[in-house]
């Protein structure tokens, strides 16, 4: 399991999003950026993400993921605080 094949689940899973997976092994971080969490709460938002890492989750290949998701506008918002 690499963070490119995360990345790859989410944006399969989220077709048309932005994401950045950092971290190793089986416990990794990762921030998404869709269109698709317009309107959504952010415990919406998780889970739409976990929805699309569930079976690398289940097989034990995943053990941690901490989200970040964002629509474009919040992510922009988020990124000029910095």
């Amino acid at each position: 399991m690499t963070p490119e094949d995360v990345k790859n689940h989410i944006q399969q899973g989220i077709p048309g999003s932005e994401v950045t997976v950092s971290g190793e092994g089986c416990n990794l971080s990762v921030l998404v950026v869709s269109n698709s969490f317009e309107g959504k709460t952010m415990v919406a938002e998780q889970k739409m993400v976990y929805a699309t890492v569930n079976d690398l989750i289940t097989s034990g290949e995943l053990h941690a993921l901490a989200i970040k998701a964002y629509t474009p506008e919040e992510w922009i918002e988020e990124s000029q605080k910095s």
